[in-house]
């Protein structure tokens, strides 16, 4: 490996970038839903100690899977890994349309990466899986804890406050925490999972749910379409309201939040709203400074005094500013001397001449 100095400010290409949020999200898949297939029997005991130690096992998975490949990932593409966060965060200014969109495109490419893996992996090794059961899928009903608007509101609910927290902990104001943003969120999502995997094995990420559904069996694909409608609304619901709330730590970027054109303000209208009121205050400052200026070269001259300020005197006759030492000069009288009997240079001399000593 050369020993040359790696130049840090050159800024990660699209294809770097995504290339991080398949490999991130494939990891995710891979070890969260990974320990969902080796602790399924134990996790069916809820009423126990292996039911708790499994939950715990698996939501821990998920946290900590997070956590490492937003370290090792955020610097490149955010470290999403997640539709929901995307849209929530082209929603908040934090990314265009054009970046949600791909993003979200690879991710689920590397859900289905992770779940294929998975499912190999599985089928290879003695877990007791055969394809078509579930491999760490999601459900309601008979597949789940809760019924149908049960599960609704628990992804939403969840996935409001996921894209919260990371909105929050990656504002550019809270750069005292910055460091530990990645902790922050792989913390909250464990604790997401403690509360759902008893309902709905805890989607709050279509891409996670995406790449291991086409290998649970029918039932899986068929309730699929749950665990990605309201992650999604309750990322973009977090995605609107945070700057709506507590406003833009930084201007929003290109193509992003209501405009979805190219190259447009990402903001709902509020920043474009108080930028004309700026811009208008200050036309109005300027236009008194104008007048203030206008006035203060207008009284003097109305009462025959020399206009001088910082070494310039106004020129009524050029109608500009000159060097003082430059000033017209009163027609010399008889003997070389001006009305006041100081000295005037000679009336044809059209140069900078210096007073007789």
């Amino acid at each position: 490996m050369s020993d040359a100095a790696v130049d840090t400010s050159t800024p990660p290409t699209l294809v770097q970038k995504i290339a991080a949020e398949v490999l991130g999200t494939a990891v995710l898949v891979f070890i969260g839903c990974g320990s969902a297939v080796i602790f399924t029997n134990a996790a069916s005991d809820d009423t126990g100690l292996a039911g708790l130690f499994a939950i715990t096992s698996i939501g821990l998975s998920f946290g900590i899977a997070i956590v490492a490949m937003a370290y090792t990932f955020g610097r490149v593409s955010g470290g999403h890994f997640n539709p929901a966060v995307s849209i929530g965060a082209a929603l908040g200014g934090r990314i265009s349309w054009k970046d949600a969109g791909l993003y979200s495109a690879a991710q689920i490419v590397g859900g289905l990466g992770g779940g294929l893996l998975l499912a190999l992996t599985a089928l290879s090794s003695d877990f007791g899986w055969e394809f078509g059961e579930p491999l760490g899928s999601n459900g309601f009903g008979d597949h789940g804890g809760v019924e149908l608007l049960g599960a609704l509101l628990i992804e939403f609910i969840l996935t409001f406050i996921f894209v919260t927290v990371i909105l929050g902990t990656t504002d550019e104001r809270n750069r005292a925490v910055a460091a530990m943003a990645p902790l922050t969120i792989g913390l909250t999502l464990a604790a997401i999972h403690f509360v759902a995997i008893p309902a709905t094995g805890t989607s709050v990420n279509p891409a996670r749910s995406i790449g291991v559904a086409f290998f649970s069996g029918s039932d899986a694909i068929i309730q699929l379409w749950l665990f990605i409608v309201a992650p999604l609304l309750g990322g973009a619901v977090a995605g609107v309201l945070y700057p709506l709330v507590f406003g833009h730590g930084a201007d929003p970027v290109a193509g992003s939040g209501l405009n979805f054109g190219a190259g447009g303000s990402s903001d709902p209208g509020f920043t474009q709203q108080w930028n004309q009121q700026a811009y208008g205050q200050q036309q109005a400052y300027g236009q008194h400074q104008a007048q203030h200026a206008q006035q203060q070269v207008q009284q003097p001259a109305q009462q025959g005094q020399p206009i001088i300020q910082d070494g310039w005197q106004w020129d009524p006759a050029a109608q500009q500013w000159i060097p003082a030492q430059q000033q017209p000069s009163a027609p010399a009288a008889p003997g070389g001397s001006d009305p006041q009997g100081g000295w005037a240079p000679p009336a044809s001399d059209q140069t900078q001449v210096r007073p007789p000593q």
